[in-house]
This record gives C-alpha cells, sequence and structure tokens, in this order.
C-alpha cells in the first residue's frame, strides 16, 4: 500500500512538471468554462447548466490527451526505464497513472464550480451524485483509452497525430462543443458511437434535469466496460522502453476497447433511440430556455 502511494505521489510530481499536462488538465478547461458559460449560455440561467455539463465533460476528456502524452514523454527521456529498475509491473504504473490524474483533476472541476456561482450566479446543480460518478467514470474511462494510445503508438508525432484525429472527433461529433441536436442527422447517428456522447449528455442530464443514475445505466455500464478493456489491454502492451516498437497486431487488438461503445450504439441507433430524444431536451434549454417549447429540428 505504501509502495502504490508513493508510486502515486511521484506520478503527480511528474505530471505537474509537463507543460502539456498544466495545458489540459487547467488552462484548456477554464478558456472552455468562460466560453460556453459567457458566451454560449448568453445570460440565460436556464442555459447555464447543460452548458456547465459540457465543461465538465471537456475536463474529465482531457484525461485521454494528457495521459497518452505524459506516458509517451516519459519513455521517450527514459523514465519509464527506470521505473522497470524497481519492483513495479505495468499495472502498477498504470493505476497510479490514473489514480494521479484523478486526483489533479479534482482542483481544476471544484474551480469550476466556484467560479460558476461566483460569477455566473449557478446555485442550482441537479443531481450533483449523478455528476460525481459520471465526472469520476469518466476519467477513468478517458485515462484508459489514454493508456491505449500510449500502449500502441511509438513516437510522439504518431501519439500527437492519433490523438488529434480521435480528440477533433470527441469535440465535435458527441455535444462537447456543439448541441447534438443541431448537428446533421447522420452525424447525430455516427455519435452514438462516441464515449464522449454519452459522458456529456449524461452530465447535462444530471445538471439540468436531475435525472437519476439508473436512467443512465447503460451509459455508465459502457464506461466502465470501455475502461476494463482498455486497461487490460494496454497492461499486456505495455513498453517500457522506447526501442520497443508496437506491432500492428497490438493495434488491431487496441481498436476492441471501443467494443461496448459499438454495442450501445447499435442499441440506441436501432431500438432505444432516447439519446437524441434527450438531446432535443438539452438543445431547448440552451435555445429557448425552456424543455417545454419544440426545438428546431
Amino acid at each position: 500500500m505504501r509502495n502504490a502511494i508513493a508510486l502515486t505521489v511521484s506520478r503527480m510530481r511528474l505530471a505537474m512538471r509537463n507543460r502539456l499536462f498544466l495545458v489540459f488538465s487547467l488552462i484548456m478547461p477554464l478558456i472552455f468554462f468562460f466560453l460556453f458559460l459567457g458566451l454560449f449560455a448568453r445570460g440565460n440561467p436556464a442555459a447555464l447548466p447543460p452548458a456547465f455539463g459540457q465543461v465538465i465533460a471537456l475536463t474529465v476528456m482531457g484525461n485521454f490527451w494528457g495521459l497518452s502524452v505524459q506516458l509517451v514523454t516519459f519513455r521517450e527521456q527514459g523514465i519509464l526505464r527506470r521505473f522497470r529498475l524497481a519492483p513495479i509491473g505495468p499495472s502498477a504504473m498504470l493505476i497510479s497513472s490514473i489514480i494521479a490524474n484523478y486526483i489533479l483533476t479534482l482542483p481544476t472541476l471544484l474551480i469550476e464550480f466556484i467560479l460558476a456561482i461566483a460569477v455566473f450566479h449557478m446555485h442550482s446543480f441537479g443531481n450533483l451524485f449523478a455528476v460525481f460518478v459520471l465526472a469520476t467514470l469518466g476519467v477513468i474511462s478517458f485515462a484508459s483509452l489514454g493508456l491505449i494510445i500510449a500502449s500502441v503508438t511509438n513516437t510522439m508525432q504518431e501519439t500527437q497525430i492519433i490523438n488529434q484525429i480521435i480528440w477533433l472527433g470527441f469535440l465535435f461529433l458527441s455535444g462537447a462543443t456543439l448541441p447534438l441536436a443541431m448537428l446533421p442527422n447522420f452525424v447525430q447517428i455516427g455519435a452514438l458511437f462516441l464515449p464522449a456522447t454519452y459522458l456529456v449528455n449524461g452530465l447535462q442530464l444530471a445538471l439540468a434535469e436531475s435525472i437519476s443514475l439508473t436512467a443512465l445505466l447503460p451509459a455508465t455500464i459502457s464506461l466502465l466496460g470501455t475502461t476494463v478493456i482498455a486497461f487490460a489491454l494496454s497492461v499486456q502492451l505495455f513498453r517500457w522502453d522506447p526501442s520497443e516498437k508496437a506491432s500492428r497486431k497490438s493495434k488491431l487488438w487496441a481498436l476492441s476497447a471501443i467494443i461496448p461503445f459499438l454495442l450501445l450504439g447499435t442499441w440506441e441507433a436501432l431500438w432505444h433511440g432516447d439519446l437524441r430524444e434527450s438531446s432535443q431536451t438539452v438543445y431547448s434549454y440552451l435555445e429557448h430556455g425552456s424543455p417545454q417549447k419544440e426545438a428546431p429540428h
């Protein structure tokens, strides 16, 4: 236990020395905070909760980019090789990485809640327990996805290219920046297969409508499933030394991390359809401030 705590503290110190980590964990979330709540909400109190849900989701999703870049940087700089000399296995290293990122994300979320109250006079936060659970699952699942990227990329340049492609999909196709209901129909269908879509939508509904975790059970199960698969694969594919190269086969295996959301997306697209309906409700808050008003199609 003592070794695990020491390893986590060490990972936190290393992360805080990384400039990219500070950018994605603090600076960018605060930029999104003032942009979304100040510009998109346009002083509309009813629009603040769903806009704040987008901000929390983006803060949580930053763990995907931050953790993958951290580990690749540490591998290229030979830092991971030093850890290998100690009696530490890949699972301990990766668990400590996720815990360290989770602990370092909490202050940013706290700052955002304080600013929401102090600057935008937001006093109702819906179902806070559901928000906390979703944010926690989001950090763990997106950090685990980041571990997968770090495990299958061989250079920092390759990591940044893959991260950028996936990140842009998360940003613009999930409702994290533009409301899902505003996007074309084929984009909305594609968004059903992205983990970011369920995180954003769940946080928005928890804040705006105090929705219970029971109603979000499929999304929470899928986030957990992605975490388990991504973590297990990243342990198997983990590399300490930059001279070890990821094979094409390992990259194909990494794709299986999104299986839970392929299943959930298929279920939503063919049988359920509740997420797209709830995105219309969220859009009505953002656009009109009243969920009873019909949202534009």
